[in-house]
């Protein structure tokens, strides 16, 4: 059997070594990992920062794999098929897996660098920014920051959140959403400077653009990342804002391929975790003989910070369109908000916030590609009936938990094994160990199929 080298031990390399034994891939795989911590869930760093989670908690399954750690990846010889690592060893390759990530983007602010500056990004950086007293100050306004500052605030820092536009999480909401996630943010206690640029630091005093002086004892840098693309580049591979692949996932070396946050797939870098994983799945099933392609993935975005009910699903351009037809439901008094763009009754776009009971039947909907029930207002107020299918009856690949990747056939596979409560689900699928939103969903599951085993005694007596 070929063998597999993969440089990066995140999300992504992990999947996919699950994935290619799952579909028995007996060859050697080498997993080659920068960081001193085995493969762990980064999107659930907001939880271990709030203490929510543990690190033992989000760190992933022992995989069937050699797995180098503290090891960088530092050249590859395409002619002899080898890399190269800072401890001088070099890993023969018959497929050679990129899956390097995404390094945070720093900013560039006077005065501010060292000990009083700081990304969150790893495990290593929670346990440096938990070490901090005082106020905090986060700079940027996206799903991480947002989670970020939640996370602060729950462990008692003073929060003040800088995002130089004017509502946040601007890639992901709309300014009606955006302005009520502020609104929420503020009543629980984080102090927003919206529209503002940081211009200067001073220990223990960030200064703003307009001469507003933020008290920061330490600055939580979440402004974006860039991919990992230097190990592809200095091999001459092609490189945009990523690593260049095509539907197979391979580089213009057809022995190379890229996956996760450090590839470019159709001009695009999503960053997301589902991406990461589709990409892994589909690269394990050609990798294996299979006759498939990856095409990018449906994007949803739910936010995992503790209190806030939130979701985005598509793009905001997609909540403008023109030809979608757009159903709005705003109550800013309950603090809840719901914008959905259809197109030939599926959607295209949503926005939901405050809307817990219809975040799970709405993912769905979108994730299948099914056509909306024709009560919109049921479908948004959670009414069972307005929604087609129970997640019992949704099929074995639907995903229930997004934290982790947990399909129901995870979960009833665990259930038939033994696992037959919550917890125990919870312990051997690790489905509501993330954001937590699933819990109801995974519920149902399990009353369901206790139900249906109930009724199988009964008939066979």
């Amino acid at each position: 059997m070929s063998r597999i080298v993969i440089v990066g031990n995140g999300p992504a390399a992990h999947r996919l070594v699950e994935r290619l034994r799952a579909q028995d891939h007996t060859g050697p795989i080498t997993v080659l990992g920068r960081e001193e911590h085995p493969a762990y869930n980064r999107v659930l760093l907001g939880a271990v920062l709030d203490r929510t989670l543990t690190p033992a908690t989000v760190t992933l399954p022992t995989v069937d794999a050699e797995v180098r750690l503290r090891v960088t990846a530092t050249g590859i010889d395409r002619a002899r098929r080898v890399v190269r690592t800072d401890t001088g060893d070099e890993h023969p390759y018959d497929v050679l897996v990129l899956a390097t990530g995404s390094r945070p983007r720093m900013p560039e602010v006077t005065g501010l660098h060292g000990e009083h500056l700081q990304a969150l990004r790893t495990l290593a950086d929670c346990a440096r920014i938990d070490s901090v007293v005082g106020p905090v100050a986060v700079l940027g306004g996206g799903i991480l920051g947002v989670e970020a500052a939640r996370a602060l605030l729950t462990r008692g820092h003073e929060v003040t959140l800088v995002h130089p536009n004017p509502h946040l999480m601007d890639r992901q909401l709309d300014d009606a959403g955006g302005r009520l996630l502020a609104e929420r943010l503020g009543k629980l206690g984080v102090e927003l400077r919206l529209g503002r640029k940081t211009v200067a630091y001073r220990p223990g005093r960030l200064f703003l653009d307009n001469s507003d002086v933020v008290p920061a004892n330490l600055v939580v840098a979440c402004t974006g990342v860039t991919p990992e693309t230097g190990l592809a580049a200095r091999a001459g591979l092609p490189v945009q804002r990523g690593i260049v692949v095509d539907d197979q996932l391979r580089t213009s070396d057809p022995r190379i391929h890229a996956i996760g946050d450090c590839a470019e797939h159709d001009g695009d870098t999503p960053g997301l975790i589902a991406s990461a994983w589709e990409q892994a799945d589909a690269l394990a099933a050609l990798l294996t003989g299979a006759d498939t392609r990856y095409c990018g993935t449906r994007t949803v975005t739910r936010l995992k910070a503790r209190g806030i009910d939130l979701v985005s699903i598509g793009s905001v351009d997609g909540l403008n369109n023109a030809e979608a037809e757009v159903v709005t439901l705003s109550d800013p008094a309950r603090g809840r908000y719901a914008k959905l763009a259809l197109r030939e009754e599926r959607i295209t776009g949503a926005v939901l916030v405050g809307f817990p009971e219809a975040i799970a039947s709405v993912s769905q909907l979108h994730d299948r590609d099914l056509p909306v029930p024709t009560d919109r207002l049921a479908l948004l107020l959670g009414t069972p009936a307005a929604v087609p299918g129970t997640p019992v009856e949704l099929p074995d690949d639907a995903v229930i938990c997004r934290c982790n990747n947990v399909t129901k056939k995870s979960l009833t596979t665990a259930w038939q094994g033994g696992a037959r409560s919550v917890p125990e689900l919870a312990r051997a699928t690790r489905a509501t160990t993330g954001c937590g939103g699933c819990v109801d969903d995974v519920g149902r599951i399990c009353g369901a199929l206790a139900n249906r085993l109930e009724h199988q005694k009964e008939g066979a007596a």
